[in-house]
């Protein structure tokens, strides 16, 4: 696996050579992102990171450990980047030898002076001491490099201590530029210094040279005395002497060196005494350092320098060390607290709240620190979602601060006035500036959980694999027992997770859904003031916000039982939108007779089929995304009272819409409403249309829902078959059955009403017409032609057909074949009425008869031929020729007299007769 980082690369370091111990600054590329990245760093080959300190990802500092070679390169090792390279090096210079008489800037160990002489340690009395500058001149130090001194006096050495002591090399190093006269007041002052140590011992001769005579003095009595008297006599007198010399010399010692010998054990005390303080400065500056550190938030140090404490002197016996070490505890234990109580504190990041953990643990604090976290980031997430319901007292709030920023920023401004423009113009405003109380209170409750979840569930995925630890070795211990309490745990955690997601639902529930609740969870999720309930655009909003929550949360790889919850709650929704929009369409659909504007284009529709049309498609469309399944999702359909309350609300649509024909078909004259008609003044069709509308009679009306059925029956109601189909609804082929049936019904219904209004007049008008004049087909003269009930007749069914023309053309054989058929009838009926013929009376009936006959012979059905047989069987048939050739003659004149008016039954019957 490739690392994300470049190795780190050293191009700098200042300064470039110096002594052990001395502070450099490393810069270069990439070395490390943070801190804990840094995991190496060595220069001239000594591990120098302890002492490192991280700025930044171009800048290091440390110090410069005791290392073996004088000159090497330094060298980088981060996590991300690995092990790196230098572009430069470091010389490490030995360091000087500090006299004990040498001012120096640090702490010199007198105790334990350095003795080149001898290469070892040795304890040596101050007279043995050397001086630093033994020639008592200015030392100039000489830029000879140290590897060529080397070289030219090779085995020997600068130092004048030293048994291979070269004064050449000590010359060129320290006075290289010094004069010939100032070199010999050296040799004075080196002959001065050998006088003053003769004088010296001299000096301390002399000051016991009393004391030496006096021995001298006694020693020669006792000598005499031994001689002149013998041994006995004198034995007592010479003990005496003795002892008198003896104290006279042990007071003169202890008089000379009583103050010396004080002073020394007052320095070898103070001496001990800072020796002890430098020793364990550490732990004595420990309390102090440890509070300092806490208030600049240095956590890993003060943990560091406890961890150091407590293995040095946590089982010491010293009472000093003893007391130290129970303040530093004291200490340590008021960080468990600090750290414990900003662990529980919210909100935090999970950054930080795995620092405070992974704190507490290398403190080795009681109890479960993580486990503690968990429990109160569980307790703040739903204090929070509960909080939202300070939304159910608020007004409504701008949909620009509070609902276009979505929960999980998918739901852009864009989308939002995407799915807003399919509304219906009025709501248009509404969406965008406005947003009913439940849609922000979704939108904040999801927003919420989304934003807080991830770090609850990325804490706990944590604590399962033990990564709130460090990977290395000494803590595996607490890595292992963190594991073993996340499986005791595991159930508990579920059981939250499982806690958040009910609240989540049922708080969406009690805003969307209340009677999906009971009434025990109404009082405690619900409580929203449901003046009207949400559109179908609003709850697919909704519906898009839920599903982009369930997206997020699935994508934490939280286990799907967990989220079945929202699954079910994101189909009820999608089944109740549906719902509402099939109601509001069908609102939508009934005000439709509101909007005919009775204008018939060339096929004889208005446009309200087309409105019809649209309005189903626009409501399907909306309902696109609700109706499409999502990774997870269900079908909408897959319950069966779904499936059947769909159907019913679609054939509810439907029946609406015919319901809506027949209100129009019906509505009287006077009733007819034109307020509704927009007006537009750059439409040129304005006021024709208002005045062709306004001056429809019920027969027109009738015959321009004729046409609307007819076309709905041929194409509205097939295509919008098609669109349920291609949405996925079910019980299609129910819907249309039903849907056509009632259609049809409705097309009978007008069909008889104005049959009912055309063809009874004229029917009604055969008898009176046919005895006009107190005719009688008993004694009649010979005919001259077709009398004139016959001709109005046929006036008036051109009348119907012209009308129905204007109207559409295909309804015309529809119209006049039953209007043929009525006359046909009728006639029928009044010449089996007769009781005889004259012989002028049957060729007077016959003649009419077949005149109305082949007038109309191509709106002719099985029907009407049936009853112009039946009338002409009534009449006597005509035996001579003469009757039959003046018969013709007589049909010939009436067909060439109305030869204009019978033009409209002279079209092609291929084309007519079309049903």
């Amino acid at each position: 696996m490739s690392r994300a980082r470049q190795p780190p690369l050293v191009t700098g370091i200042s300064p470039n050579e110096g002594i052990s111990w001395t502070k450099v600054t490393i810069r270069g590329e990439n070395l490390g992102t943070g801190p804990t990245d840094l995991i190496g760093l060595t220069i001239c080959g000594h591990n120098c990171l302890l002492t490192a300190e991280w700025m930044s990802a171009s800048k290091i500092v440390c110090r410069v450990g005791q290392a073996k070679n004088d000159k090497g390169d330094i060298i980088v090792t981060t996590k991300s980047g690995g092990k790196g390279t230098s572009t430069v090096s470091f010389k490490l210079l030995k360091p000087e030898k500090i006299g004990i008489l040498d001012q120096s800037a640090v702490w010199v160990d007198e105790m334990n002076y350095y003795d080149m002489r001898t290469d070892r340690n040795k304890g040596i009395p101050p007279l043995s001491l050397r001086p630093a500058n033994p020639l008592g001149i200015e030392i100039d130090k000489g830029r000879f490099p140290q590897k060529d001194l080397e070289s030219l006096f090779p085995g020997m050495s600068a130092d004048f201590t030293s048994e291979n002591f070269s004064a050449a090399w000590y010359l060129i190093e320290n006075h290289s530029t010094t004069s010939f006269d100032q070199l010999k007041t050296a040799v004075v002052n080196l002959k001065k210094q050998a006088n003053k140590k003769n004088e010296g011992s001299l000096a301390y001769v002399k000051g016991g040279l009393s004391t030496f005579f006096e021995a001298q003095d006694a020693l020669s009595a006792i000598h005499q005395k031994l001689e002149a008297d013998g041994t006995e006599k004198v034995e007592g007198s010479m003990t005496q002497k003795l002892e008198n010399v003896l104290n006279r010399a042990s007071n003169t010692a202890d008089t000379l060196f009583q103050e010396v010998l004080g002073r020394k054990d007052k320095a070898d005390s103070t001496r001990n005494a800072l020796n002890v303080l430098q020793r364990f400065k550490f732990l004595f500056n420990l309390p102090l350092n440890i509070e300092r550190n806490i208030q600049k938030g240095d956590y890993d140090v003060v943990i560091n320098d406890y961890e150091k404490a407590k293995s040095l002197f946590g089982k010491t016996e010293v009472q000093v060390f003893k007391k130290y070490y129970a303040e530093v505890e004291t200490r340590i234990e008021a960080l468990r607290e600090l750290l414990l109580d900003k662990l529980l504190e919210t909100p935090s990041t999970l950054h930080d709240q795995k620092r405070y953990i992974r704190y507490l643990s290398d403190l080795h604090a009681p109890g479960d620190p993580a486990w503690q976290c968990i429990g109160a980031q569980h307790q703040w997430i739903l204090q929070l979602m509960h909080n939202c319901n300070a939304l159910l007292h608020s007004p409504m709030l701008d949909l620009d601060s509070d609902v276009r920023p979505s929960p999980i920023g998918h739901l852009s401004q864009t989308a939002s006035l995407k799915r807003g423009s399919s509304f219906q113009s009025g709501r248009d405003d509404a969406w965008r500036y406005k947003a009913p109380q439940q849609v922000v209170f979704v939108e904040k409750l999801t927003k919420l959980v989304v934003s807080q979840l991830p770090n609850f569930w990325k804490l706990w995925v944590s604590y399962v694999n033990g990564s709130l630890f460090s990977e290395t070795a000494e803590k595996s211990g607490q890595m292992e027992r963190s594991k073993k309490n996340a499986r005791q745990r595991q159930n508990d955690f579920k059981k939250m997770i499982q806690e958040v997601m009910h609240s989540l639902v049922k708080l969406i529930r009690g805003a969307l859904l209340p009677f999906s609740l009971r009434e025990g969870e109404l009082r405690q999720y619900g409580g929203w003031e449901m003046k009207s309930e949400l559109s179908g655009q609003w709850l697919t909003h909704v519906i898009q916000t839920v599903r982009l929550s369930s997206e997020s949360l699935t994508a934490l790889e939280i286990p799907n039982d967990m989220l079945q919850i929202i699954q079910d709650l994101i189909l009820d929704l999608r089944v109740r939108c549906i719902i509402v929009t099939l109601q509001h369409t069908a609102e939508d659909i009934k005000r439709l007779a509101e909007k005919e504007d009775w204008v018939v284009d060339n096929e004889g529709l208005t446009s309200l089929p087309s409105q019809f049309e649209q309005c189903i498609i626009h409501s399907l469309q909306s309902l696109k995304t609700v109706l499409d399944c999502k990774p997870g999702e269900a079908s909408v359909f897959q319950q069966q009272k779904t499936q059947e309350d769909v159907c019913q609300l679609s054939i509810g649509i439907m029946q609406g819409f015919i319901d809506c024909l027949e209100q129009l078909s019906t509505k009287p004259d006077g009733d007819i409403d034109t307020s509704h008609l927009s007006v537009d003044v750059s439409s040129p069709d304005l006021f024709g249309s208002i005045h062709e509308e306004s001056s429809l009679s019920s027969e027109q009306r009738l015959l321009i829902a004729l046409s609307n059925c007819r076309y709905l029956e041929r194409h509205t109601f097939l295509n919008i078959a098609e669109h349920f189909e291609k949405h996925g609804f079910q019980g299609v082929d129910k819907i249309t059955q039903v849907s056509m049936e009632s259609l049809k019904e409705l097309d009978q219904r007008l069909f008889e009403m104005y049959i009912e209004f055309k063809a009874d007049p004229i029917v009604g008008s055969l008898e009176p017409g046919i005895y006009a004049g107190y005719f009688d087909w008993k004694d009649c003269l010979i005919p001259t032609g077709v009398r004139n009930y016959l001709k109005e007749a046929l006036v008036n069914i051109i009348a119907v057909h012209a009308e129905v023309f204007t109207i559409s053309k295909d309804l015309v054989p529809r119209v006049m074949s039953r209007v043929v058929e009525a006359v046909s009838e009728e006639l029928s009926r009044l010449m089996q009425c007769v009781s005889s013929f004259s012989k002028n009376g049957a060729l007077q009936a016959k003649l009419e008869i077949c005149a109305l006959r082949d007038t109309v012979a191509i709106y002719l059905t099985p029907e009407s031929k049936s009853s112009f047989k039946q009338a002409l069987e009534a009449l006597p048939q005509l035996s001579s020729g003469t009757d039959r050739k003046l018969l013709e003659e007589l049909l010939n004149k009436f067909k060439s007299s109305m030869h204009l008016q019978l033009t409209c039954f002279q079209a092609s019957s291929s084309a007519m007769m079309k049903t």
